[in-house]
């Protein structure tokens, strides 16, 4: 490589004869030397990025980078947010606040401008051509995540066991109360009756089908393909009129009053939001109510972030409004379409609360990393919520319209 104004080269000494053997240090240890130069390049990079954020590296403010290895900048890179979020569980870099730095990274757009890698150009190409929501794939995220103990979730959760977004906009105050608000308004828009025959799609922990029968007489068939969580819900539902079927989603059967799906459509993939639809077509009656309960993503995407894919949700994807419509087009009245994202902010705030707290009982367990894994987790999601980047949707469509409309229920 040649200077571009003297045509120095890097083994030539100024007065141009060449360097001796071990006369000089390293490379890597001369103070102007290229890998040098290219780390403190990138470091410089990074520093002038972050600050379009009002993000400091070793500032002293909640959101900012407090203490970092100089590395993280080539890992971001390198691989943007996977090696990024893999430095952090390598504890090459703290941050008191990650929901507040998440919260400005994606409010500034920081993450539109880091250039595609590799990896995240393959996985976008896997995802456009290769269905990675099979029923041999699905399987994969109830191994990896939802399998990973009930004590530890237990820890974490409301007394339902409600994983997803709970319903603060109605005056809730703790967890308990947003969470059961959240299965409440789900029964009212619904307007579930006593006998109502309901099947829930991808149940968790079965809290709904236990609520809606206990509450509201409803006899549930549940369908589920994670074993823990089916094996929990089954003890948990003795004497309910409820049925857990550990299988997927596209196998279900009958006819129903009513369908639900809560924090499911997340894993079913572009390339099955049709058979989703169409499978809970074929199962309602004719003006029959469907409620489904998803984030949401403000554009089409074929794939997930890459750190969340690799270590969180795998083959997770959010739907978007445009993709959700496609798939219910021509099958499906839409009688409402209600947006409470803000409210999961409030959520997984609760449950990073509630993790930190009961976090010493599991550690021995599960290891410093994986501590540092869920908290990355847990308070990235919070602050792409709050930045408004994803939403949660409710959408309650019914087959073939319902005579003198649906009543708006908030």
């Amino acid at each position: 490589m040649h200077q571009t104004t003297s045509g120095l080269r890097l083994d030539e000494s100024p007065n141009g004869s060449h360097s001796q053997p071990n006369s000089s240090p390293p490379d890597e240890d001369r103070p102007n030397s290229l890998p040098r130069r290219k780390a403190e390049g990138s470091l410089r990079w990074l520093e002038d990025l972050l600050a379009e954020a009002d993000v400091q590296l070793g500032g002293s403010r909640p959101w900012d980078i407090r203490s970092f290895d100089p590395s993280i900048s080539d890992r971001l890179l390198a691989q943007g947010s996977l090696g990024f979020g893999d430095a952090y569980v390598d504890g090459l870099w703290e941050c008191e606040a990650l929901d507040q730095f998440f919260h400005r990274v994606l409010c500034a757009q920081l993450d539109s401008k880091i250039r595609p890698n590799l990896t995240i150009l393959t996985q976008i190409a896997k995802a456009k051509l290769i269905n990675l929501q099979t029923r041999a794939r699905s399987l994969k995220v109830a191994e990896i995540h939802y399998n990973l103990g009930n004590d530890f979730y237990q820890s974490m959760l409301d007394p339902w066991m409600q994983y997803t977004c709970a319903y603060w906009s109605g005056g809730a105050t703790t967890l308990e109360q947003a969470q059961e608000a959240k299965l409440e308004l789900i029964c009212r828009k619904l307007d579930l009756q006593p006998g109502d025959k309901v099947l829930e799609l991808g149940c968790g922990w079965g809290g709904f089908a236990r609520y809606a029968a206990s509450r509201h007489g409803a006899e549930v068939v549940a369908y589920n393909i994670s074993t823990e969580q089916v094996e929990w819900a089954r003890q948990k539902s003795s004497g309910l009129p409820i049925e857990f079927r550990l299988a997927d989603y596209r196998d279900a059967t009958g006819e129903f009053d009513k369908v639900v799906s809560i924090g499911m459509c997340e894993h079913v993939g572009p390339k099955n939001y049709r058979t989703l639809m169409e499978t809970v077509h074929r199962c309602l009656r004719p003006n029959g109510l469907f409620l489904l309960h998803t984030i949401g993503n403000n554009a089409e995407v074929p794939d997930n972030d890459p750190w969340l894919d690799a270590h969180i949700f795998p083959g997770a994807v959010l739907p978007s409004a445009l993709g959700l419509s496609r798939a219910f087009n021509g099958l499906f009245v839409l009688e409402d379409w209600h947006n409470f994202g803000p409210d999961y902010d409030l959520t997984l705030m609760a449950w990073h609360q509630r993790f930190e707290a009961s976090w010493p009982r599991f550690e021995a367990e599960y290891g410093p990393a994986f501590g540092r894994k869920w908290r990355y987790y847990l308070l990235m999601c919070a602050g792409t919520f709050r930045s408004r980047k994803t939403q949660l949707w409710q959408l309650v469509l019914s087959k073939g319209g319902l005579f003198g409309g649906w009543e708006a229920v908030r």
